[in-house]
Order: structure tokens, then C-alpha cells, then sequence
């Protein structure tokens, strides 16, 4: 019999980190032998009152650390023999305290034919290669090459931080007393700017649903996330304002354009009601516009960064939608006092910036070549974008919902009750599709019926395939939930 696990609520760890610990210990201190089987998620869900999508993240948890394995129609078995004093050296244990929250497994070996929406990246068919070539040559050929391949300043290639930050200038988004870094693109500007702005158990306001990256670093660096609900028009400001009252948070993290997972934009009026919100709470605000150059239609909005009082935001951009992710190149643009202590945490974690890179994209960006190749990704995206809504209306299954952004790389899709996108992923895989589910994405809202799209990196024809074959799985399960439904007999009237 298994020992039930002592959870404590009111813990700062997680539930389901709670509820990993305790399986981990049992099978390494040999309570639980190699082959055993561990409860179901929904029975062990049932007899603790949880959730039992909290069961299967930490179930997933010990899978992807190699304490169990799941087998469908089966269940979930030990699979890592205890740890004798004799015995191997004990990592799992050392590593415990790293452990990472619920990440998006790794993406699935689909055939050459497959069609994958699990990855928010551009199609690697629209990369202008020669354009790259021509400004990898003309960097080399320049005066400067050698000083390029040298350590270099942990704020970045100086010509290109002069570039982006006159260009920010001219955009009315830097302050006088603004400053700029460069970094190895969004994830280090949001990751250096935990280590400087956060301390364990420091709250912070998130979207909910969120970027995968975002709430696992922070969830790493030991803050308590604060999911505030996504709504068609972006983050929803009446319960932001609530969260600002009742919990006091360290930091606000929103994006501004194109949400990942949803899509959503934030209007202007909603832009600046949460630039008052933040000031009046005397937080700082993080704007992430890593989507904002991929508008397909309608007039660009103004970043919440452009208002006159806008001093407690920092503003996060990169190259990495719009040219090439491989590159690595962001920056943040924020406070003198910020960035100096971002350049300081920088130096300390990689020593100093890779010239090469931001000295290639700077001449890709000067002679022209990146505004070209914009126009053409513009061009591209629009047509996959109209090409997914299209596949959407058509397959997706009478009740669907799906958000329709004009713009980005992603939309975000809700299934008809009683479907979970989570339990159906593997006959998606059978079929050669893939894509993500909602869990990956819930901070403390979750919808079993939720998932990604991610339709930047695929053709039309490629889209409309792949929804054809996740419409007819869901549409197939649909029909035969509900046939079993309306066979089960009425209960009795007494």
C-alpha cells in the first residue's frame, strides 16, 4: 500500500512539486520497488481532494526524471531502483532542489510528412540565406573583424547597442534616463532580470495562460506566480487591479502584441489603464514585445513604453521572430540603474556577448536587407494566418472556440466539453500531428479542452492538413463520448 503524501497548502512549493517529492523519496529509499504500480491519477486525485491534472504534472514529473514510466491503458510503474549507500551516486537527490516546474516535452519525432503546431518559430523556408551570406561576408571583410572576435562588453556589440537605442529614441521609447543591453535574445532578458529584481517567494503578475519559458523561470528563481486571466483583449484589467490590492506583487509581466499562447492584443485603452494600474501599485512593469514586428493587419499599436510616464516600464524586443531565432538577439531597454545591474548579473553568467552574431544582424538590419526580408515574413504570415482560421472554421468540431488574432505566430483553441487536448495528444501523434496542450500553459486556471496552434513555421497546405487530421480525431471523440453518454442508463427515481 502507498504511504498518502502530507501536503501543506500553505507551502510556498507547488502542490504537485509537494506530491513528486514524495514519490521520488519512496522510490529511492526502496518503499516503492522497481515494477510497482502508483495509484491513478484520478484515484489518487479523488482520496487527496485535488485536481487531477495537479496528480498529472507530478506524475509527468517523476516520468521525465526517470522515477516511473506510463503506460497507456496500464498505468504508471516504478521504474528507478533505490539508492543504496553502495550504490550509484545519488544525482536525482542533489538535483531535487533544481528541479523545473511542468515543461513542454521535447517536440515529438513526427515523420517527414508531419505537421507539427507545437513550435513558435518562423518556417525556415522564408529565411533570405543569401541576404545573410552577403552580410556575413561584408562583416568579415570589414576593418573591424578582428576587434568583433574578441571578449566583448557583457551590454552588447557597442554599434548595435548605439543602433537600437537611437532607434528607440526616435520611437519616443527611451526616457533620458533609459539605457539598453543586449542580450542572447527574450529568455536571458527575462531570466536576468529574475536574478536582479526577484528573491525567493517574491510575487509576480502573469498572464494566465502564459509562455512555457516565462513561468518556468520564474518558478525556478522561487517566485509565487500570480496568473491573471486572458481574455480576448489580452490580460484582463479588472482582475489585475484585483491581484494588485490583495497580493502585492514584485513585478508585472505582460505581452503587449500577439500573446503566446493566445494571440490576444492589448488595446490602447487597456494599455494604458494597466500603465495606471502598475504606477498607482508602484510596481514595475515588464512589456515583452518579441511579436510586435509581425502585424498582418491593421494599424501598430503604440507600446505601453512610448507613454510619458512610463518610467517603471522595461521593455523586452528581439530579432528572434522576425529574422532568425538560431542568432540569439534581444534587448532590454529600461532604467540607467536597471541595466547597469543587468550587465553586472550578464558578466557573471556568460562573461561576455557573441559580437559576431549582433554584428551580422546589425549590417542585415543597415543595409536594407531586413527590411526586405520583413516585408516578405509579413507577406507569408498573413497568408498562414488566413490559411488557419480557414482550417479552424472547418474541421474544428461544432463548439469549438478559437481566437482570431491579426497577427503573431499562435492562436489559442478551446475543444467542446468533455474533450482533453492532454489525453488526445497521443493519438494526434499516431496520426503524424502534434501540438500543445493547455496544461503546459495554465498558471492556476486550467482548461482540459485547451491547446496551442502554432501555424508560423508551416505552408498553407501544411496547415490545412494537419487540421484536417486533428479535426476528424476530435470531432470522431466528440461523437463517441457523447453516443456513451447518452447510453448510460437515467439513475432511478425514488
Amino acid at each position: 500500500m502507498v504511504t498518502q503524501p502530507q501536503l501543506d497548502a500553505s507551502s510556498t512549493l507547488p502542490i504537485y512539486k509537494q506530491l513528486y517529492a514524495h514519490f521520488s523519496g519512496l522510490i529511492q529509499s526502496g518503499q516503492l520497488a522497481k515494477g510497482e504500480r502508483l495509484p491513478a491519477t484520478r484515484e489518487l486525485a479523488g482520496s487527496l481532494g485535488l485536481n487531477r491534472t495537479t496528480v498529472a504534472a507530478a506524475y509527468e514529473l517523476l516520468e521525465s526524471e526517470g522515477f516511473i514510466s506510463g503506460q497507456v491503458g496500464r498505468g504508471s510503474f516504478v521504474m528507478q531502483r533505490s539508492v543504496t549507500p553502495n550504490g550509484p551516486f545519488d544525482w536525482p537527490r542533489l538535483l531535487e532542489r533544481s528541479t523545473p516546474g511542468l515543461q513542454p516535452p521535447a517536440p515529438s519525432p513526427l515523420s517527414r510528412q508531419g505537421v507539427s503546431f507545437a513550435t513558435s518559430r518562423p518556417s525556415e523556408q522564408l529565411f533570405p540565406l543569401d541576404a545573410l551570406r552577403a552580410s556575413c561576408e561584408e562583416v568579415m571583410a570589414g576593418p573591424d573583424f578582428a576587434h568583433i572576435l574578441q571578449l566583448g562588453s557583457p551590454s552588447g556589440y557597442e554599434p548595435l547597442r548605439r543602433y537600437l537605442l537611437d532607434a528607440a529614441r526616435a520611437e519616443n521609447l527611451a526616457a533620458p534616463d533609459d539605457d539598453l543591453i543586449v542580450t542572447n535574445g527574450c529568455q536571458q532578458s527575462l531570466d536576468l532580470l529574475g536574478r536582479v529584481l526577484l528573491r525567493p517567494g517574491d510575487k509576480v503578475i502573469v498572464e494566465d495562460p502564459v509562455y512555457p519559458g516565462l513561468k518556468s523561470l520564474f518558478l525556478e528563481a522561487g517566485a509565487q506566480l500570480i496568473g491573471v486571466p486572458v481574455g480576448p483583449d489580452g490580460m484582463e484589467i479588472e482582475q489585475l487591479q484585483v491581484a494588485l490590492d490583495r497580493e502585492r506583487p514584485r513585478l508585472v509581466v505582460v505581452t503587449s502584441n500577439f500573446q503566446n499562447p493566445t494571440g490576444a492584443t492589448l488595446p490602447i485603452a487597456a494599455r494604458a489603464a494597466l500603465l495606471r494600474a502598475a504606477q498607482a501599485a508602484g510596481v514595475p512593469l515588464v512589456e515583452n514585445d518579441a511579436y510586435g514586428d509581425l502585424r498582418y493587419s491593421g494599424d501598430d499599436l503604440p507600446p505601453i513604453k512610448q507613454s510619458a510616464d512610463a518610467g517603471h516600464v522595461i521593455l523586452l524586443r528581439s530579432f528572434s521572430k522576425i529574422t532568425f531565432p538560431g542568432l540569439r538577439v534581444g534587448w532590454v531597454l529600461g532604467p540607467r540603474a536597471l541595466i547597469a545591474r543587468l550587465a553586472q548579473s550578464k558578466q557573471l553568467a556568460d562573461l561576455h556577448t557573441d559580437q559576431l552574431s549582433q554584428a551580422v544582424l546589425l549590417r542585415f538590419a543597415e543595409s536594407g536587407r531586413m527590411a526586405d526580408h520583413r516585408t516578405h515574413m509579413l507577406r507569408a504570415g498573413a497568408e498562414r494566418l488566413a490559411a488557419v482560421l480557414a482550417a479552424c472554421d472547418r474541421y474544428l468540431p461544432a463548439g469549438s472556440r478559437f481566437t482570431r488574432p491579426r497577427g503573431g505566430m499562435n492562436l489559442w483553441v478551446r475543444l467542446p466539453e468533455p474533450l482533453d487536448a492532454g489525453e488526445l495528444l497521443a493519438r494526434a501523434h499516431r496520426e503524424n500531428v502534434s501540438y500543445l496542450p493547455g496544461k503546459y500553459f495554465a498558471v492556476s486556471r486550467f482548461d482540459p479542452g485547451s491547446l496551442r496552434l502554432s501555424f508560423a513555421g508551416l505552408a498553407p497546405d501544411e496547415i490545412r492538413k494537419g487540421l484536417a487530421v486533428l479535426g476528424a480525431i476530435f470531432s470522431n471523440e466528440l461523437e463517441r463520448t457523447r453516443s456513451h453518454t447518452a447510453l448510460e442508463p437515467a439513475p432511478a427515481m425514488v
